[in-house]
């Protein structure tokens, strides 16, 4: 009871830091309160948020580290496999660049083109090397094939040409009748080479 007939005696004109230590108990109470939540609310403000800030920035750089480390785990698991797929892709390289002619094997495609349509009973009008094409990876040599003969011939020469050891793809043919039950097929063919820069 004698501190709250302290507290009401006490006025608050009267509060002076210098004479703290007569001020009633309870407003001293009150007054360390309201002081110990101010540090602390100050304490929180200026450290402690920071610092929450700083653990939010690890906490989402951490989960990026896990799942960089849970990729490479991965690829180290699968190393070997990884390096087998390799060897054979560089095996199925090698093997369609073999497919590829270089420069001395064009007068032996050449050749065999000419022989797949004598085969299949073809005429030949024409046989004529275009100019090189020059690609990012490769050089294309188109070819002009100009040749007379029956349907199932020339569908027999076009399926030889497909099935050549070297890669020719076939573009932009033109079919004509001619004489009887002749037609005359007007075809680009195209053979690459790998560009090998060195």
């Amino acid at each position: 009871m004698k501190l709250i007939t302290d507290v009401k005696g006490f006025r608050t004109d009267d509060m002076d830091l210098n004479s703290g230590g007569s001020w009633p108990l309870l407003v001293k109470l009150i007054f360390w309160l309201i002081l110990v939540a101010a540090v602390v609310a100050a304490g929180w403000w200026f450290h402690i948020k920071g610092l929450q800030d700083s653990v939010s920035k690890v906490q989402a750089e951490e989960v990026t580290l896990r799942q960089s480390f849970e990729a490479k785990a991965f690829q180290v698991a699968n190393l070997p496999a990884l390096r087998q797929q390799m060897t054979d892709m560089e095996a199925q390289f090698g093997a369609l660049l073999r497919q590829l002619p270089s420069d001395t094997e064009v007068p032996g495609l050449l050749e065999d083109i000419t022989s797949t349509g004598t085969g299949a009973g073809l005429e030949f009008d024409s046989i004529n090397l275009l100019p090189e094409v020059q690609r990012e990876y490769y050089i294309e040599l188109p070819i002009q094939i100009s040749v007379r003969g029956s349907y199932h011939e020339l569908g027999t020469f076009v399926s030889g040409v497909a099935g050549l050891p070297r890669i020719v793809t076939l573009h932009d043919f033109s079919i004509n009748p001619a004489e009887s039950d002749q037609l005359d097929l007007s075809i680009l063919a195209r053979t690459y080479r790998y560009r090998d820069e060195n």
